[in-house]
């Protein structure tokens, strides 16, 4: 896939992973839409694109709030034309410090499936069928290891995104015959703000630099062998240099 001139939207763009991957589509080529809750640190990462030459904007939305996924989809497709490449990466952990599945709030568990589930569902239903009617387009969703294994006190989010690569290995089986590929990416243990929330004590050192694994997942977008409906590590995914 050639991301030259493609139209890409990234959830949860504020920071960390989102953040990395808006600007490495940007590096390629691609018009991008950087979306997030808050406005500032947004429109900061936005303008750092802009300043490095790349096409870039910013649109305030939580992913969560049915009411704004619609207006979302068409405020995009207006600044950069219809999406050619989507990719979920907004994510809720619930509340910190975590906690045992009895012990979490039934608002807190549907706070997160809000966020990490049904949220993506509804804005790839509001630009798939764009996709599909012109026979290409790539969906991402950004998934966890803790989605395959079982961690006590991460029950909410494992359950969604387990939720979230099935969803996407439906899609993918759905969609084949209309030249749209759906991926989910575990994406591995990173530096960010999320990681650091839920394990405090981790020592930064040991885990990947979001930008190293933006790189890797760009770069599996741009290749052939990651076939739709798969379930890819990316950190196992082929250096890039």
């Amino acid at each position: 896939m050639d991301l030259q001139n493609q139209a890409a939207l990234v959830t949860g763009a504020s920071r960390g992973l989102g953040a990395a991957l808006a600007r490495r589509l940007a590096e390629r080529g691609a018009r991008v839409v950087l979306v997030a809750r808050h406005a500032e640190p947004l429109e900061a990462v936005a303008r750092s694109i802009r300043e490095a030459g790349g096409r870039a904007h910013a649109l305030v939305a939580d992913v969560a709030d049915k009411h704004a996924v619609y207006p979302l989809a068409g405020a995009a497709a207006e600044l950069v034309g219809p999406i050619d490449v989507l990719i979920h990466n907004a994510s809720e952990l619930g509340p910190v410090p975590l906690r045992l599945l009895l012990d979490t709030d039934c608002e807190d568990l549907e706070r997160v499936l809000a966020v990490n589930l049904v949220g993506p569902f509804r804005l790839t239903k509001a630009l798939a069928g764009s996709m599909a009617l012109r026979g290409r387009g790539t969906i991402v969703h950004v998934s966890s290891d803790a989605s395959v294994n079982a961690y006590p006190t991460w029950g909410a989010y494992s359950a969604s995104k387990a939720a979230l690569d099935q969803l996407g290995r439906v899609l993918a089986a759905e969609l084949a015959p209309h030249g749209v590929r759906v991926l989910s990416v575990d994406p591995g243990d990173m530096n960010t703000a999320m990681h650091a929330a839920a394990v405090p004590d981790a020592d930064p050192a040991s885990l990947a630099d979001p930008d190293d694994v933006a790189t890797r997942i760009v770069r599996m977008l741009e290749s052939e062998h990651a076939a739709s409906g798969s379930r890819v590590e990316a950190q196992t995914w082929e250096r890039a240099p």
